[in-house]
């Protein structure tokens, strides 16, 4: 039997976190191992504790969703932050893609949405709302209509390889094992790529890599 996936639900209101932590807790595996009301909690639970996925809101007192995924993806690799959130306009969504979130779902979402966007998360994947999935198209689509032939002519054979799967939103363990080398080549790659493309960070190099046409064909 497989390990449940490890969840730490953040929110500032009490009740929706509480219903969060109640219909995941009734859901077979998934073990909600944490919660917090603000950001800076959140940071706190998850440094003593590290989760497989955090779901985060946005809007929260002391510090925002968007900072609190951006310290927890910066000293966590293997944890996956998905936004649960009232808000969907362009520039918080593409913020949150900065931060290192790997989904982002809008409040309302059913059970069974919630359940799936996890279980994508935890295991490696990025995932959107329906109506969030339609938003991130149109931006990717109006600043990819220029793209050149070849993207990044400057990354190695092998340094596009690693970059097309992070685009599909593969970790750095997947990304190994399905190109057959090392973790250290690949963290090699990636701090390469970062380099190359003057990207501050991973989701600024996957955003970068998906406006360019990579990553959609796994």
């Amino acid at each position: 039997m497989s390990e449940p996936v490890r969840v730490v639900v953040v929110d500032d209101h009490r009740i929706l976190r509480e219903g969060l932590v109640a219909l995941l807790g009734a859901i077979d595996g998934i073990a909600v191992t944490g919660t917090a009301g603000d950001g800076r909690e959140a940071i706190h639970v998850v440094d003593a504790d590290p989760p497989d996925v955090v779901v985060m809101d946005i809007q929260m007192p002391v510090l925002d969703g968007i900072e609190a995924t951006r310290h927890i993806t910066g000293r966590h690799d293997d944890v996956r932050v998905l936004m649960l959130t009232m808000n969907e306009d362009d520039d918080t969504i593409l913020s949150s893609l900065r931060a290192g979130a790997s989904g982002y779902l809008l409040k309302g979402a059913d059970a069974a949405e919630v359940h799936r966007a996890i279980l994508a998360t935890a295991g490696g994947g990025m995932v959107f709302g329906a109506s969030v999935a339609a938003r991130v198209a149109g931006l990717f689509a109006g600043r990819t209509r220029h793209r050149p032939e070849h993207p990044f002519p400057d990354l190695s054979e092998r340094e596009r390889a690693v970059l097309d799967l992070l685009a599909a939103g593969r970790s750095n363990d997947a990304i190994a094992a399905e190109l057959f080398v090392s973790n250290k080549t690949v963290r090699n790659a990636v701090s390469s790529i970062y380099a190359k493309l003057h990207a501050a960070d991973r989701a600024e190099a996957i955003i970068r890599a998906r406006e360019a046409g990579l990553g959609r064909d796994h």
